[in-house]
């Protein structure tokens, strides 16, 4: 009884991390049912007219990500490990999972498609939890597991946003500033998980500068959603491998090798796959 008395101090509350999974979907599930009917918010600037469309379901959107994160905080508040630390760190990429999901599942098509997508959606929130969970305290036995899983999350959900704005053709003004964020805050989070707990924010905004510029280049070019979004992972992942490895005092030359691979690999596969 002791062992499991160890383990649980490391793993969250069945009833709470069930609670908050089940009401970020229905919440999710909600915005999906909302009205479509929306308006343009109008900003006039000098020799243009920006806007932006706003509906119910995107409010709903935001509204979602910010219940993940305050879900997070709460989830995170039960923690042994905590000793009255700010959060904020642990709940930054539930809020990014959160609305990047909020992405696709408004575009896919009522049906199977969608229930797919949505199951697909729980258990990424689920797993996102509750490895953020047991990130809180690097003497957890599944710590290291807990790490790689955010880092191939933070990833995935790159190429997601990025195939789904693709996807739903998105106008260029509203896409580089959510690529642009996205990128930020997953090379921000993977990096602070990686690089001892410190926060690279130069290097986390130049990467989201890089892959912004890199989706303007490419907005205008004949390509799939899928090699959008491979042409556009295959510099985020190689960025944030170069930081880790020039962090590791690794030459950089030899650092520089294994990104310059995983990019080139991904630049190739977008030439074949439609």
């Amino acid at each position: 009884m002791p062992g499991m008395n160890e383990q649980s101090r490391f793993t969250p509350d069945p009833n709470r991390i069930g609670l908050l999974t089940s009401t970020v979907l229905l919440t999710l599930a909600l915005a999906n049912l909302a009205p479509s009917q929306g308006f343009n918010l109008e900003v006039q600037l000098p020799g243009f007219l920006f806007a932006l469309p706003l509906d119910i379901t995107t409010l709903m959107n935001a509204f979602t990500a910010g219940l993940a994160a305050t879900g997070m905080d709460w989830l995170l508040r039960s923690h042994p490990s905590l000793n009255g630390r700010s959060t904020f760190q642990w709940w930054l990429l539930p809020t990014l999972t959160t609305f990047v999901l909020s992405v696709p599942l408004s575009i896919l098509p009522d049906g199977p498609a969608w229930w797919i997508g949505f199951l697909v959606s729980g258990i990424l929130l689920f797993l996102v939890f509750l490895a953020e969970y047991v990130a809180v305290d690097p003497d957890a036995p599944y710590y290291n597991l807990s790490v790689a899983g955010l880092t191939a999350i933070s990833h995935t959900l790159f190429f997601v946003l990025s195939i789904a704005l693709r996807a739903s053709q998105t106008r260029l003004y509203i896409l580089l500033p959510a690529l642009f964020i996205a990128s930020a805050l997953a090379s921000l989070r993977i990096l602070h998980l990686r690089i001892g707990g410190k926060w690279e924010i130069a290097w986390s905004l130049g990467i989201g500068l890089v892959c912004a510029q890199m989706a303007a280049g490419l907005h205008y070019w004949p390509l799939s959603p899928i090699q959008f979004g491979l042409l556009l992972i295959g510099p985020l992942y190689g960025l944030i491998e170069l930081a880790v490895n020039l962090d590791e005092n690794i030459p950089v030359r030899r650092a520089a090798l294994e990104p310059a691979i995983v990019a080139s690999l991904c630049w190739g596969l977008a030439i074949f796959i439609r």
